[in-house]
């Protein structure tokens, strides 16, 4: 049948990447890049206020007071780190100093600098909450399959082209 190979391919793109999300352009790619982190942020916050009365940003901070040098970080290293405004850092790091997580302290050398350090209370909410973040994070990106490493590398090398002040 001389027809009918064109009857079955009908209404069938003949190239693959006009198809919708086999090629996509870069406001979808950044729509689903947004997508996906607000997604498995609100997940994770969730999970980790219901789990740990600590909020995503709270254990964020936290977690990088716990692996600074003598568990204390100045405002403007977490600022930088979390990606946040110092009003929203002085924020955050005022809501886990009434929780007794944190202590504000003064620098030793330069009385302007203020720093968050770590309480025995604050050490331990974070490494319990740090396994809850851990796993749920892990399975959610476990669904990239073997295509994290590629995503990842990728990502990383936006970011650092994003980064970087030219």
């Amino acid at each position: 049948m001389p027809g009918s190979e064109d009857a079955l391919a009908r209404g069938i793109p003949r190239d693959p990447a006009t198809l919708p999300g086999a090629a996509p352009g870069p406001a979808e790619t950044w729509l689903r890049i947004v997508q996906v982190h607000d997604r498995i942020a609100r997940r994770v916050d969730s999970a980790l206020h219901r789990q740990h009365g600590i909020s995503l940003t709270g254990f964020e901070a936290l977690r990088l007071i716990a692996k600074s040098p003598g568990r204390r970080a100045t405002m403007g290293e977490l600022a930088e780190a979390l990606g946040l405004s110092r009003p929203g850092v002085t924020s955050t790091v005022g809501r886990l100093v009434t929780d007794g997580l944190v202590l504000r302290e003064r620098g030793d050398g330069d009385q302007r600098l203020l720093h968050a350090t770590l309480t025995a209370a604050g050490e331990q909410r974070v490494a319990e909450a740090a396994a809850t973040h851990d796993d749920l994070v892990a399975h959610l990106l476990g669904l990239l399959g073997d295509d994290a490493a590629v995503v990842t590398d990728a990502l990383a090398r936006v970011s650092a082209a994003a980064r970087s002040r030219q």
